[in-house]
């Protein structure tokens, strides 16, 4: 048993350099690569998280203009619908007005015609009645020259 004492204490003894050599391996990965490692991870989410965050800010940042696009297309919209309701209401006006315009005009031109008419009627009815007048004497002479030059002179 001394011997197996003595041996485990040999290969304890002889181990101890390689122990070192582990820890200072361990410590020299730690400071090195590992230490790094996770400062590099970390940042990597940070980062990564960050992107998530900006691109969900982004998102919504886009979402709000197209809203308030839209918003400026529906009320652009409105103002063209109420421009060209505005433009077909004075359209209707100006027609409503030139065509009562015409109808003033048709009827003073209808007016003016019946005047003419009643003129031309009062003028025509003189002309009637001075005609009448003459064809009557001119009748009226036809009818009796030919008695009386065929009546004897002395009156019977």
């Amino acid at each position: 048993m001394d011997e197996t004492l003595r041996q485990i204490g040999e290969l304890l003894l002889g181990a101890v350099p390689t122990v070192i050599f582990f820890l200072l391996l361990f410590g020299l990965y730690t400071v090195l690569v590992h230490k790094p490692l996770v400062r590099v991870l970390a940042e990597r989410r940070a980062r990564t998280q960050g992107a998530i965050e900006k691109a969900r800010a982004d998102v919504a940042r886009a979402e709000e203009r197209t809203a308030e696009y839209e918003q400026k297309l529906r009320d652009a919209r409105l103002k063209l619908f109420k421009a060209l309701e505005a433009r077909r209401t004075k359209a209707s006006q100006l027609r409503a007005q030139a065509v009562a315009e015409a109808r003033y005009r048709a009827q003073s031109q209808i007016e003016a015609a019946r005047a003419a008419i009643e003129q031309d009627k009062a003028a025509a009815k003189q002309n009637l009645d001075a005609e009448v007048g003459r064809l009557a004497t001119e009748v009226i002479r036809t009818v009796l020259e030919p008695a009386i030059s065929r009546a004897p002179a002395g009156g019977r």
